[in-house]
């Protein structure tokens, strides 16, 4: 449903797509790292501090129940990058790395005559060059830091100033990793690598255009992934006695995860506080970008996405982290604008980020990816109604080999049981299990009423199963007269190559 900060007029067909003179729309995907949906202005959120995106949520169609189909970083971006469910892809892991000869975003654009790069985060765990995935400028997370890590500060920070030490997850204290003590990276913002990335971006505007080529450009911000970095300028902002902790449920204690356990509510809310800082510095950045389109006379004829991997959980069931399958971790900010093609407005239907890709290649009207599992969102663009709207979204987690439905008023997680991952609670279950929450009833996903609802267990099952079934490339070695369950479990376990 298209609700109307406006109602979106029908635009005039393919001709009304291209810019003055016939020439192709350029295209800009700017991405955050670990940006939940609900840390944001324009969501109704009154604490964040998010101009720049509220901004451009207001000159764009803002998609209000976009969904990640995976928690975690590599399997989700390969999604969008691919068109494809990360069971297809080959990305279900956090360490694997996509297959070099897969279908990318990057390649069709290069076959449509567009000049393509990249800055920043890609999670691609390869190292970059020019030409990879179909980028003639590659400037991956691995190259950036590379390049960044031999600068010399423009400025020195005073010995006086407090500043986080480096970051190692798991081995410090969860309550360092995770920056408690809201503490600044050791920069000022104009030497900070988020600002790098951003100016980097800025210049390869520029170069377009002076040459006029029509290009593709990701733009990748590492924030506001922990350890939450944002710069010396930035250490004052947020007050964390403004940031209660989420109260957690009832049946929450014994699946806390380790890792977290001794946190305290002082810790608590620095770190809330930390990641608001963070967000509020990656949406600054953005803003330099926006505003370097505009400078240059380029956003008319931009097609501009910005959206995150996944979203993050902020102590919701005392998880500081993604990795679940709760809302706060799989719903995601999306935004797409295009000045004078696009009526901005507000989707609240269900979307997925499979459908992002779809929905890329039909607006620049380019070749599609040879597979797409998800649905272009242009008549949502248009002001037209879906052929088939969405009733529910699907996600997965392999790495504990679970997977996810979410519909209007349930959430059904099913796990094998089978696989641990690094946040491994403090009483895990044992053998599979499966949670289904009435969302209308509990909006917090607290209560597990799996045991008095077979029947919405069956019908969630099966939803799961058939997606798998239509998606997986392995549907056709599926066992005959398995279970429901053990056929879940046949699609859940990880295949990447080398798992």
């Amino acid at each position: 449903m298209l609700t109307r900060r406006s109602a979106m007029a029908g635009l005039a067909g393919a001709a009304a797509l291209r810019g003055a003179g016939g020439t192709r729309p350029n295209f800009v995907f700017i991405l955050a790292d670990d940006h939940a949906g609900y840390v944001l202005g324009c969501d109704g959120n009154r604490q964040a501090e998010t101009p720049n995106l509220d901004r451009l949520a207001s000159e764009s169609v803002r998609f209000a129940r976009h969904h990640c189909n995976s928690p975690m970083c590599t399997p989700s971006r390969q999604a969008i990058f691919t068109g494809q469910l990360p069971h297809m892809s080959g990305v279900t892991l956090l360490k694997t790395a996509l297959a070099e000869d897969k279908p990318t975003l990057a390649r069709q654009l290069k076959k449509a005559g567009y000049t393509t790069a990249v800055f920043g985060k890609m999670h691609f765990n390869r190292p970059g060059h020019p030409g990879m995935f179909g980028f003639d400028t590659c400037m991956t997370e691995d190259v950036v830091a590379h390049t960044w890590n031999h600068l010399k500060p423009d400025r020195t920070v005073p010995a006086d100033i407090k500043t986080k030490p480096a970051w190692h997850p798991f081995k410090d204290p969860a309550r360092i990793w995770l920056n408690a003590d809201k503490l600044p990276y050791p920069r000022y913002y104009d030497d900070m690598k988020g600002t790098f990335i951003a100016r980097h971006a800025e210049q390869y505007l520029e170069e377009r255009k002076r040459d006029g080529q029509p290009f593709g450009l990701w733009v990748s911000f590492m924030e506001p992934h922990s350890p939450y970095d944002f710069p010396v300028e930035d250490r004052a902002r947020f007050d964390p006695a403004d940031f209660p902790p989420p109260k957690i449920g009832p049946n929450d204690a014994a699946q806390i995860p380790e890792v977290f356990e001794n946190l305290t509510d002082k810790d608590k809310r620095g770190i809330i506080a930390a990641y608001y800082t963070s967000v509020r510095f990656m949406d600054h950045n953005v803003g330099v970008v926006l505003k370097k389109l505009a400078e240059l006379g380029l956003d008319r004829n931009t097609f501009l996405i910005y959206s995150a991997d996944h979203g993050y959980s902020l102590g919701q069931h005392s998880r500081f982290e993604k990795h679940i399958g709760y809302d706060p971790a799989l719903r995601v900010p999306l935004m797409m604008r295009w000045p004078g093609r696009i009526r901005p407005g507000v989707v609240h239907d269900f979307t997925e980020h499979v459908d992002v890709p779809a929905t890329i290649m039909d607006m620049l009207e380019t070749e599609p990816l040879p597979i797409q599992h998800g649905q272009s969102l242009r008549p949502y663009l248009e002001g037209r109604a879906m052929a088939h709207r969405r009733d529910h979204i699907f996600s997965e987690y392999m790495e504990t080999e679970q997977a996810y439905i979410r519909t209007e008023r349930y959430k059904y997680i099913y796990c094998s049981g089978k696989r641990l991952d690094w946040y491994r609670p403090a009483k895990p279950p044992v053998g599979r299990w499966r949670r289904l929450y009435d969302l209308k009833e509990d909006p917090q996903e607290f209560y597990d009423i799996s045991a008095r609802e077979p029947k919405l267990v069956e019908r969630f099952e099966a939803m799961l199963l058939d997606r798998f079934r239509r998606t997986h490339p392995d549907a056709a070695n599926e066992p005959k007269g398995f279970s429901a369950e053990d056929a879940l479990d046949f699609y859940v376990r990880p295949r990447d190559a080398g798992a």
